[in-house]
């Protein structure tokens, strides 16, 4: 049975789905009032420990560093800070095996972006760049009162359990990227400029057989890769 870390529980919908399927589940919310109810409604299940304290706050080597397994992250979380979510969570990604979330549609698709397609951007390469991610399905906005306006889908992102790329290779890998993708009409070469050599990125298209105008939303995580390991 796996350990779970439940982001916003809320009224306890989820939570209770969760209690009797987890070993332990840590049932965060930052609604004193919510956490009160749902400690008064969990107080005789041992395995559900509710956490008054903002996700985004939550200091994960404090509850998790003396686990034996890697633990599963689920939430359904607020659409205006879902990267803040992610970003944080990946910083520990050595206690996570696996993240499920809730997000907005059109968030899920950039997050597994393929190549060549208009929502495949930097935020795209910096979640692949430590996580497999998928959509398992889509939801309609009509599934949640109240009802947003936009559609949702259910995303899971599976930790990457060894990295291509040291400390150092890793800060240059996301400055090139970020760069790359900061103006998203110009070729990787006008880009780029200033942070490579003409001649190393002449090295890297001769090498790996590319056009020598390509751009950086052609690129895949792997290209990327190749370009900071030159």
């Amino acid at each position: 049975m796996d350990t779970v870390l439940e982001i916003g529980s809320g009224r306890g919908e989820l939570t209770r789905l969760i209690a009797d399927k987890a070993k332990l589940l840590y049932a965060l919310e930052l609604d004193s009032s919510l956490c009160g109810a749902l400690r008064e409604e969990f107080k005789t299940l041992c395995n559900v420990k509710i956490i008054n304290q903002d996700i985004l706050r939550l200091d994960l080597s404090g509850y998790f560093t003396d686990l034996q397994n890697r633990i599963k992250v689920i939430g359904n979380i607020p659409y205006y800070i879902t990267t803040p979510i992610i970003e944080h969570l990946l910083k520990y990604r050595q206690y996570i095996d696996s993240i499920f979330l809730t997000v907005q549609k059109e968030f899920g698709a950039r997050m597994v972006a393929s190549p060549g397609s208009k929502e495949y951007g930097a935020l795209s390469c910096f979640v692949q760049y430590y996580t497999e991610a998928k959509i398992l399905f889509t939801l309609k906005n009509t599934c949640f009162s109240p009802v947003p306006k936009v559609d949702s889908c259910f995303l899971r992102l599976d930790m990457r359990k060894d990295l291509p790329l040291d400390a150092e290779r890793e800060r240059f890998f996301f400055r090139v990227v970020r760069a790359g993708f900061n103006q998203r009409r110009k070729t990787l070469r006008n880009s780029l400029k200033g942070i490579f050599l003409k001649e190393k990125l002449d090295l890297f298209f001769a090498k790996y057989g590319l056009d020598v105008n390509i751009r950086p939303e052609d690129l895949s995580r792997q290209d990327f890769i190749n370009l900071i390991n030159l």
